[in-house]
């Protein structure tokens, strides 16, 4: 749906809301499917970048400032990204499954960088600015914080959790993104 559309005569720009059907960061693009309906949106990982990051998980809901160009609907402006909806499936890992979402948003967001990340085998690691220990990253956090991949020296913001085999995150958000979020 529409949100207060937002017409920009200069450079007819409108403001969408919708999911993303699909996105590839090795690609460099995918696509979003507005609420409303009409062709796909395509969106191009420069836009994503300038969010301030580098993948989006596919269903995640979107809003962006989109343009008409001879090539079609693009978007050029992310206004907000929201995580998958996955309704009250518990979160798959035990060290996580005992703990409530309320619980994960109580724990502060902590500034982080990738060490590395393989999205085949569904983890990696991360190192929290100040501390020696490394932080598990499991695919699974990613795309329930909205985010599909992680590239090694990408800043975040994680919420870090002590789980039975070391530090954690819980919640995994891009930096810059995390820095408008309210602890």
């Amino acid at each position: 749906m529409k949100d207060n559309p937002v017409e920009d005569e200069e450079h007819h720009r409108e403001t969408v809301s919708g999911l993303v059907k699909w996105f590839d960061p090795v690609k460099g693009f995918g696509f979003i499917i507005a609420d409303t309906g009409g062709p796909d949106i395509l969106l191009h990982v420069n836009v994503l970048r300038n969010f301030g990051q580098s993948s989006i998980s596919d269903q995640a809901r979107i809003n962006v400032l989109t343009q008409n160009t001879d090539r079609g609907v693009q978007a050029v402006e992310i206004l907000s990204i929201m995580p998958p909806e996955y309704g009250s499936e518990a979160l798959p890992l035990t060290d996580l499954a005992e703990i409530g979402i309320a619980d994960v948003r109580d724990v502060p967001l902590e500034p982080g960088r990738v060490k590395w990340f393989d999205k085949s085998k569904g983890f990696g690691f991360a190192n929290v600015f100040g501390q020696p220990d490394d932080v598990f990253l499991h695919v699974e956090v990613l795309r329930r914080s909205g985010l599909a991949d992680l590239q090694p020296g990408e800043a975040l913001a994680m919420r870090v959790i002590d789980g039975k085999r070391g530090r954690m995150a819980a919640e995994v958000h891009a930096w810059e993104a995390a820095l408008s979020k309210d602890d």
